[in-house]
């Protein structure tokens, strides 16, 4: 359903929240991260400005978001193993495809999936997801484990975000007007989730190439 969930800002058009869209499919879900990530570890990247993110990272598909000295960009290679990231999951690819479809983009097949794993106390800032060469597909977003609270920005990092609880199975899909808007996660609060323990997963789906 489209997103009119905050009660302090109009909701932009093309964000779309889809409340337990995945749950039927979390335990599978986890175990296909858990596998993928026996084969690309997650990782705590570096900012260009040298400075450790706090959420630990990994990647599926035909390339991988990552960050280093070099800057943002997508990479074909993993740089821990120099080899090709691992394939993407149908049951990946099935999700996003629906999820994107559920939010009026249809059509939408993702190439990669970006993996964040998100301990107790880690965040994500209020960031752009510019690094893709077609802005005219969607994002697709899928929570897994522990709780959040997800930060709905605009198109200036200045403007006070918008909160959204997100719990385990959940589902944001954001384009069109909305495609460049900031947006991050507070701080993951303490908790245990009979999946994946101490932490939450986040999918992201996207057309990178």
């Amino acid at each position: 359903m489209s997103l009119d969930l905050f009660p302090d800002t109009l909701a932009p058009p093309g964000l779309t929240y889809l409340p337990g869209f995945a749950l039927g499919e979390e335990a599978d879900l986890v175990r296909a991260v858990m596998a993928l990530a026996e084969a690309a570890p997650f990782r705590r990247m570096k900012t260009p400005g040298g400075k450790e993110m706090s959420a630990a990272m990994t990647n599926c598909g035909a390339a991988g978001w990552v960050s280093d000295a070099k800057g943002y960009r997508y990479a074909r290679q993993d740089p821990l193993s120099g080899g090709a990231w691992p394939e993407m999951p149908d049951l990946f690819r099935d999700l996003a495809m629906r999820g994107a479809a559920a939010g009026g983009f249809t059509g939408f097949v993702p190439d990669m999936a970006l993996i964040n794993r998100y301990e107790p106390g880690a965040k994500m800032t209020l960031h752009q997801d510019i690094d893709e060469r077609d802005f005219s597909a969607p994002i697709v977003s899928v929570s897994l484990g522990l709780p959040a609270v997800f930060l709905w920005g605009g198109l200036n990092r200045t403007e006070k975000p918008a909160r959204l609880p997100l719990t385990s199975g959940d589902v944001l899909v954001w384009g069109g007007a909305a495609r460049k808007f900031f947006h991050g996660i507070a701080p993951v609060k303490p908790g245990v989730h009979e999946l994946t323990g101490a932490a939450r997963l986040n999918l992201t789906f996207r057309q990178a190439l």
